[in-house]
């Protein structure tokens, strides 16, 4: 493992699902943190699909910045649609 790359893995566990992030790998490139991610997080067919994005190339917001990047929401009721009555039979949304 010479200074391999880190990469996120993460993964799809049914169609139609969003892929979740569920852990961490070196690996020497993209396809092999593929085949190596199936072999550590799908041992029991828990996946159908798999992204793989090198560590390097993501980028966070700050934590510290937080309130001044998620607060301007608060004042735009119309983005968050709680005041809205939903029928009994909507079980997902």
């Amino acid at each position: 493992m010479q200074n391999w790359p880190l990469f996120e893995i993460f993964l799809r566990s049914k169609n139609g699902l969003s892929h979740k992030h569920v852990g961490s790998l070196h690996a020497a490139d993209a396809d092999m943190a593929i085949t190596n991610a199936r072999d550590v997080y799908t041992r029991r067919k828990e996946g159908v699909s798999i992204w793989v994005v090198e560590s390097k190339h993501i980028t966070a917001s700050n934590p510290e910045e937080s309130e001044s990047m998620f607060d301007p929401a608060e004042d735009k009721v119309y983005r968050h649609p709680t005041f809205y009555v939903l029928p009994d039979e909507l079980e997902q949304m």
